[in-house]
C-alpha cells in the first residue's frame, strides 16, 4: 500500500532572495496598459506577504526587548520570557509557511512511521503532549508523496500553536484502499476550524493558512476531510486513498 507517488512540482523553488524580490516587485507601482486590471497575486506571493506582515510586530517587540536587556537589570526575567514567547511565535509561523509552501519532493518511498516522526519533529509539538495510536500494519504503509508529510506537519503545528498546551491524540487507521489520519484535541473552536477548512482561496494573512493548506493538499491527493465535534473534543480526519 502506497500513499501517492511524488510528482514534480509545477513551479521550482528559486530561493528566499528571489521570493522576497518577487514580493517587493508586487508592491511597486505598475503601469497600466489600456486600463487593464492589476494581475492578482499568486499563492506564493500571498503566503510571503502574509508572513512578512505577521512577522513585523513580533520582530519589533524582540528588537525592543533585546536592546533593553543590558540597560534594565531588574525585571530581566520578565523581558527574557517575552523574548522567548515572541521567538516561539516566529518559529511557529515559519513552520506553518514552510509546511504550506512545501519542500522539494523526495525520491522513493518512505514508511508512514518515518514520515510521522519527521512531521512531529518539524511541528515543534512536545512529545509529552502527543499520543499516537497505530492500527496494525499502518506504520508499514509506504508514502511516496511529500504532501502526506506536509499534511501531518500542518495538523500537528496547528494543534501546537492554537491548542494551549492541551494533549493531542493522533490515530492512524488502515482499511481497504484507504489510510485515515485522525487528530483529536479538546477545546478546539469547531466553527472556526471548519470555516478555515472551507476556504477555497488562501487567506491574505496567516490566519487559517495551515488548515487551508491541508484542504488543498488533501484534495490534490484525491482524499477527503471529515470532522466530528462535541463538548469535550474535536476530531479532524484526513482520509487518503491508496495510489
Amino acid at each position: 500500500m502506497t500513499l501517492a507517488p511524488d510528482v514534480p512540482t509545477s513551479k521550482p523553488s528559486h530561493g528566499l532572495l528571489n521570493d522576497l524580490a518577487r514580493v517587493l516587485r508586487a508592491h511597486l507601482p505598475r503601469p497600466r496598459r489600456g486600463g487593464s486590471a492589476v494581475e492578482p497575486p499568486t499563492t506564493e506571493d500571498a503566503v510571503l506577504r502574509a508572513l512578512c506582515h505577521d512577522m513585523r510586530s513580533p520582530l519589533a517587540s524582540l528588537e525592543a526587548v533585546l536592546s533593553s536587556l543590558d540597560r534594565i537589570p531588574d525585571g530581566g526575567r520578565e523581558l527574557l520570557d517575552l523574548a522567548r514567547a515572541q521567538t516561539a511565535h516566529l518559529s511557529s509561523m515559519l513552520r506553518t509557511a514552510d509546511a504550506t509552501a512545501g519542500a522539494p519532493p523526495r525520491a522513493g518511498t518512505r514508511l508512514l512511521r518515518d514520515v510521522l516522526q519527521a512531521a512531529v519533529a518539524s511541528a515543534g509539538l512536545p512529545r509529552a503532549q502527543l499520543t499516537v495510536e497505530m492500527a496494525d500494519g499502518a506504520d508499514e504503509v509506504g508514502v511516496a508523496d511529500a504532501r502526506v508529510g506536509r499534511i501531518l506537519t500542518n495538523l500537528l503545528e496547528n494543534a501546537h500553536r492554537h491548542g494551549g498546551g492541551r494533549t493531542v491524540l493522533l490515530r492512524v487507521g488502515r482499511r481497504r484502499g484507504w489510510v485515515d489520519l485522525s487528530l483529536t484535541q479538546a477545546g478546539v473552536p469547531t466553527g472556526r476550524v471548519v470555516g478555515h477548512l472551507s476556504q477555497a482561496e488562501p487567506p491574505l494573512d496567516l490566519t487559517g493558512l495551515g488548515l487551508w493548506s491541508v484542504r488543498r493538499q488533501t484534495r490534490e491527493l484525491g482524499g477527503r476531510i471529515v470532522w466530528a465535534g462535541s463538548s469535550t473534543a474535536f476530531t479532524l480526519t484526513i482520509q487518503l486513498p491508496d495510489r
